[in-house]
């Protein structure tokens, strides 16, 4: 009986291992291809693409880098998803720790407007932003792309960090003021360290949204000095030009700050990610 059930219980876990293996193979295999294209001459991407390049060559990311505006749109992506984040935190932190600890009226209605702006589409939002920002000559700037990405960010900020705060025992706070600490210095020495892996859990989602978005930079961008990455890369689609060598090399660019940052982070993330679906 108890061999029945080692045997039982070790086809099970072999089960959700070979499960998650095919999932981890799924999700990861276009990104293995990006990287492997973006290296692999234009002959041999067109005639003969194999698994594993036959030749490698930095041609690609040197006609990236010398034919096109590429670096002047990572400036213009990093300017606008670094100044994303540092406002969606502020304004996250601001909003969710407000709701969490005073008492006002229609706290529920502001959380829940929050969850349900976060649930609109980008295009439903963009035409709408648009015309108002175009009424105020703010279009076609950088700031209007991040005042357009606070509308997704900051909302998913604030809920996410208002169910990390609503669970946070005040008790901490009112021992911090006891010895002789303010409001604000109870919330900055005893709320925010407890607090950083929500805080980076909510930071890495602005960058994600704000750095690969599309939407927004194609509705508000008009000129090319204020293009984004992703609205660059798409341009060079044309209808009788099609450098794949290129996308895939400025793809694999666009990707790299994200590895880096879920690489140097991933310990906090998964520890936010868990925490607020536990706490939330």
């Amino acid at each position: 009986m108890s061999q029945a059930a080692d045997a039982k219980r070790l086809a099970g876990r072999a089960s959700l291992y070979f499960g998650a293996l095919v999932i981890a193979v799924y999700s990861a295999f276009p990104i293995y291809w990006m990287i492997a294209s973006s290296f692999r001459p234009a002959r041999e991407m067109l005639t003969n693409p194999s698994l594993i390049p036959h030749t490698i060559t930095f041609d690609n990311y040197h006609n990236l880098l010398a034919q096109t505006d590429y670096l002047r749109q990572f400036a213009n992506s990093s300017i606008v998803a670094l100044s994303t984040v540092l406002l969606t935190m502020v304004l996250s932190i601001m909003i969710a720790y407000g709701v969490t600890r005073q008492r006002m009226r229609g706290k529920q209605i502001i959380i829940s407007g929050m969850l349900y702006a976060y649930m609109f589409p980008p295009l439903l939002l963009a035409i709408p932003l648009f015309s108002m920002l175009n009424s105020i000559g703010l279009t076609d700037t950088l700031f209007s792309l991040v005042i357009s990405h606070l509308t997704i960010t900051m909302p998913l900020g604030v809920w996410f960090l208002w169910g990390f705060f609503k669970t946070m025992p005040f008790e901490l706070e009112e021992a911090a003021m006891v010895d002789g600490c303010s409001r604000l210095g109870a919330f900055l020495r005893v709320v925010l360290p407890l607090s950083v892996p929500g805080l980076v859990t909510v930071a890495i989602f602005a960058f994600l949204l704000s750095w690969t978005d599309y939407t927004f930079a194609l509705v508000m961008i008009g000129s090319d000095a204020n293009k984004t990455v992703p609205l660059g890369l798409a341009s060079m689609v044309g209808a009788f030009d099609l450098r794949w060598g290129d996308i895939m090399a400025g793809s694999t660019l666009i990707a790299l700050p994200l590895f880096v940052a879920f690489i140097a982070l991933s310990r906090y993330f998964v520890q936010g990610l868990t925490a607020g679906a536990v706490k939330g």
